[in-house]
């Protein structure tokens, strides 16, 4: 017998419609058109002035040929021009590619060209790199130039030359506001391409669907508890996974984004006193500056303030003095690949009662899966069979779900190798605790979080490994309270071959970003293997006792 809720009940356009974020700002410029918008300096944009924006950049980039299955480059800062990129660049059916500001020029023309960038909007600041990555690329963009009107004056770095053939300003200027923007062909289209460090080779690009990134949005609203008109202070850079999805989260609550370039402790406080901020994102070194603020950096406000971090669980003192500065801090979990976090320590009212060891231990879990994530669990990666909840067999993280990237561009092996068993393989190994929650035990083994910012361990040996001293090293993390957890160097030297800390250092520094760097380098014989393999776990207990 044929299914009754199947018959002559169609799909059409009526009861279907691709998902998407896009959408969100359009309600929320109809609903609320004079609520500000955008925070930045002296400007004040309200949501009709948003969507009017983001639909003249949609228009402009459309004049100049750019359409579906195009990549737009975007070099900027925490600054309106990147939330309007996020919207006015899907709109036009193109697909946003945001660089990391921090990367050095050799990898900014690797991602110029993988990405086949056919626009890339600059920020001033960031020109002199971006200039030297255009003439390693051969990708031949057009560059359009950023000039901030609220670049501060007492900026920690000058603006860069012009380097564009046009000014942002003007091309926006340029586009229509009634431009005629259309729905995704399909949810499953393209929106954005984020590029995360690998452990070895080149770094690969992560692609984001529109339906990810709308149910991303929702659900951020749900776990950072969003009430309407919220107030979210950029710190976290929005290159960053998309600002973990925030930039197109906002609209739905139609809250209102605070710009902020630089993270420094005195506009921080000053934004939350005098926005009235609920909301920022950022990693441990944002915490660091703000509970050692100078205390005439720091200003009284009176609503409490929700931070989200998502680097490795913070110690009991940090977690007080941010409580002690009007912070709640929610600890959460993720990847460049699941469009940021998509795990959260959800916590029990009644933990807090609990001594300061269990409470701790209870801290130090990464959590449960997002609202938006269909699965997450620990398995064996080779069985693909799931471990004991036990909170003791250690096995791989793995997410199944709408909020899991659709795969990395023009990379079938490593796509395929991600999702083997039909669940994406974080790397990262871990146990699950008998309440279903998931504790980490070790990072993916070749990736260290300093910052926020993802190091490949590889990426760093192989620059020393080009130092004419080294026969041997290993880049391990060492836990660092500023930065959450920093690069160390074991290097074994060449028989007859001398070598100085700082000549090492300076070495790197010459081939390396400036993050990527070591913090610190130790001269020793490198454990290793009857076989000659190196032992990082050995390496990773000596920076614990450093």
């Amino acid at each position: 017998m044929a299914n009754p809720y199947e018959q002559d009940l169609d799909r059409n356009a009526a009861n279907h419609q691709p998902l998407t974020p896009l959408t969100y700002l359009q309600r929320a410029a109809k609903t609320y058109p004079d609520h500000i918008a955008i925070i930045h300096g002296s400007q004040r944009i309200t949501y009709r002035d948003f969507w009017r924006r983001s639909l003249k950049l949609a228009s402009a980039l459309a004049k100049h040929g750019i359409g579906k299955g195009d990549t737009v480059t975007v070099m900027l800062s925490n600054t309106p021009p990147m939330l309007e990129a996020h919207f006015g660049v899907p709109m036009a059916k193109a697909v946003l590619h945001s660089l990391n500001t921090r990367l050095d020029a050799a990898v900014i023309a690797f991602q110029l060209d993988h990405a086949d960038s056919k626009v890339l909007i600059v920020d001033r600041e960031f020109s002199g790199v971006v200039r030297e990555a255009l003439a390693l690329a051969k990708a031949k963009p057009l560059v359009i130039d950023y000039d901030d009107p609220d670049y501060a004056a007492d900026a920690p770095y000058p603006k860069g030359d012009r380097i564009g053939v046009l000014d942002y300003e003007d091309f926006v200027t340029a586009g229509d506001e009634t431009y005629a923007w259309s729905m995704p062909d399909d949810e499953w289209d393209a929106i954005s391409l984020n590029y995360t460090s690998g452990t070895t080779g080149n770094p690969k690009g992560v692609v984001y669907h529109h339906r990810g990134a709308a149910l991303m949005a929702y659900t951020n609203t749900i776990h950072a508890g969003m009430a309407k008109h919220a107030v979210y202070l950029w710190t976290l850079p929005m290159f960053h996974c998309n600002g973990w999805c925030f930039p197109w989260t906002l609209a739905v609550q139609a809250g209102t984004h605070v710009c902020l370039r630089w993270v420094r402790a005195k506009p921080i406080y000053d934004a939350i006193a005098d926005h009235g901020v609920t909301h920022l994102c950022g990693a441990p070194i944002v915490m660091s500056v703000l509970i050692n603020a100078k205390d005439e950096d720091k200003r009284a406000f009176p609503q409490t303030v929700t931070f989200n971090t998502a680097a490795a669980p913070p110690p009991e003192a940090v977690l007080s003095g941010m409580a002690d500065a009007g912070f709640a801090v929610t600890h959460l979990y993720g990847l460049t690949e699941t469009y940021g976090p998509a795990v959260v320590n959800e916590w029990h009212d009644e933990w807090d009662a609990l001594e300061k060891g269990p409470r701790t231990a209870k801290k130090a879990r990464q959590g449960v899966r997002y609202a938006a994530l269909e699965g997450l669990t620990v398995m064996n990666p080779e069985t693909m069979v799931e471990t004991p909840a036990d909170g003791v067999t250690i096995g791989e993280v793995m997410f199944r779900g709408n909020i899991v990237m659709k795969g990395y561009l023009k990379n079938r092996k490593a796509t395929d190798e991600a999702f083997a068993g039909g669940w994406f393989h974080s790397g990262d190994l871990g146990v699950m605790h008998p309440d279903g929650y998931i504790q980490l035990k070790d990072r993916s083994k070749d990736i260290i979080i300093s910052g926020g910012e993802n190091i490949s361990s590889i990426e760093v040996e192989d620059a020393l490994y080009k130092h004419p001293s080294v026969a041997s090293c290993g880049v391990v993390a060492r836990a660092d309270d500023k930065w959450g957890e920093v690069p160390v160097a074991y290097v074994e030297l060449k028989p007859g071959k001398t070598a100085t800390e700082a000549e090492i250092i300076e070495h790197c520094r010459g081939l390396l970003a400036r993050f990527k760097v070591p913090k610190a380098v130790v001269f020793a014989e490198i454990p290793k293997t009857s076989t000659g393999k190196i032992q990082k776990f050995r390496l990773r207990e000596m920076a614990k006792g450093a």
